[in-house]
């Protein structure tokens, strides 16, 4: 009952970041617990004959890992020439107030008074952006991470970079829409959009989360029947003990 409660708690994040831009949905697994061995399979009988199996009672299940599903959620258009959304592996970097890196894959940037690309929570965008001078009129991004700055002083041009890990399951999420490295993730590989197997960026777009309302409210109902059978389970198991010590009277 206590896995399955659980279990409900992973869902209504899922749903609760249903809107939530670059949000991945996260998965909840199991272990089965110890078990009590009665009868051990291929136990020699008195006979000389061996148990072709074994009689075991197993005490439940308990969680082991929530991990979180890295793929891809749709994309909407914004027309905002900041917004920009990442198609296939990679994360921008994010400096966090206390200076340490922190990974997103929440394309919504703004700009400070200063002309820096942030985030909405105003940390700084690492991964090549340069700040936006003022008198800057036009803003062009390649799918190579190629950004075009127009002015009536000419073209500027800056390569934006993106980041990845072995295993970005391993990643550990620290809310605002961003992860921070751990020893599991392994370190932060830096690349160019679009080649050697990074993603693509696209300009006007964000990602969107890759919550599935109706995938995600088909396991709240397995889960609510689990957790239910579970406490029928118990409700039984206590009918049958007060039968028993009926018995004696």
């Amino acid at each position: 009952m206590e896995s399955q409660q659980l279990n409900l708690d992973v869902i209504a994040n899922n749903l609760a970041n249903v809107n939530t831009t670059g949000f991945k949905r996260s998965k909840i697994e199991f272990q089965d617990l110890l078990y009590d061995t009665t009868r051990s399979a291929g136990a020699e009988q008195s006979n000389g004959n061996q148990l072709p199996t074994g009689l075991q009672i197993g005490h439940g299940s308990r969680a082991v890992a929530t991990s979180k599903v890295f793929t891809e959620g749709e994309l909407t258009q914004t027309g905002q020439p900041l917004d920009m959304a990442i198609q296939g592996d990679g994360f921008f970097q994010v400096t966090m107030a206390d200076g340490t890196l922190a990974f997103t894959r929440d394309g919504a940037f703004k700009t400070s008074s200063s002309g820096q690309i942030t985030t909405s929570d105003g940390l700084s965008v690492q991964s090549g952006f340069q700040p936006i001078p003022v008198g800057t009129t036009g803003i062009t991004l390649s799918p190579d991470g190629t950004v075009s700055l127009s002015s009536s002083s000419g073209t500027t041009n800056f390569q934006l970079q993106l980041v990845r890990f072995a295993n970005p399951a391993g990643l550990q999420s620290v809310g605002r829409n961003l992860y921070i490295e751990t020893p599991a993730s392994g370190t932060p590989e830096t690349g160019t959009p679009n080649q050697a197997g990074f993603g693509s960026l696209q300009q006007n777009y964000l990602e969107m989360s890759n919550v599935k309302v109706v995938e995600e409210m088909v396991n709240m109902i397995v889960a609510q029947r689990a957790y239910e059978v579970n406490s029928k389970a118990v409700q039984a198991s206590d009918e049958m003990m007060q039968q028993s010590n009926n018995l004696r009277k």
